[in-house]
């Protein structure tokens, strides 16, 4: 069964020696704009918690808006750690060659809802250190792509997965989905 959060990856692997070669200080303003989107979105994630503990649901435009941050995240970081070449827009909306398809809201326990952040907490370790290693394996690449003008495939599906469990941790702590982050390659 495929997860309600899951990545999408339609990319050719190639990458621009040159916007590699200055990656990082080109996603600067990209990792700004997530910053302050991050706050509104713990804000209205706080928000949602007290909706979703009294009715069950996290409300549309809620859930509309965190999707929305929560695809931008996952761009930046594909863009970031060379899982995907072009320049992100700054609004999440346009396709993306790492991509994530949210579903849309379902109805939640209210139990599970209200202790949320406690049960994330396995996941949120392991997604760190997963993150780690995904950083680790970008910085490898980083070389490989520099020498080669692509990123291989290998490498890109592990930065792909750590990703993946990243934002699906994050959906799971922001009441997009009460389904716990998958290791499943297939979700």
């Amino acid at each position: 069964m495929e997860h309600p959060i899951h990545l999408v990856v339609d990319d050719d692997l190639r990458r621009s020696r040159l916007t590699v070669f200055f990656r990082w200080l080109l996603a600067i303003p990209h990792w700004v704009w997530l910053t302050l989107w991050g706050f509104f979105a713990g804000l209205a994630a706080f928000a949602g918690w007290f909706i979703a503990l009294f009715t069950g649901r996290l409300p549309d435009g809620l859930h509309g808006f965190l999707a929305r941050y929560l695809r931008y995240q996952t761009q930046v970081l594909a863009y970031t750690l060379l899982a995907a070449d072009p320049f992100p827009d700054f609004t999440g909306d346009q396709a993306y060659p790492v991509d994530v398809r949210i579903a849309p809201p379902e109805t939640q326990n209210r139990l599970t809802v209200f202790f949320r952040l406690l049960l994330a907490i396995p996941a949120a370790i392991l997604s760190g250190v997963l993150t780690y290693v995904g950083n680790i394996v970008a910085f490898f690449a980083w070389f490989v792509v520099l020498v080669l003008g692509s990123i291989p495939e290998g490498m890109r599906d592990l930065i792909v997965f750590t990703i993946r469990y990243h934002i699906q941790t994050q959906a799971y702590e922001l009441l997009l989905t009460q389904r716990y982050p998958s290791l499943a390659r297939d979700s």
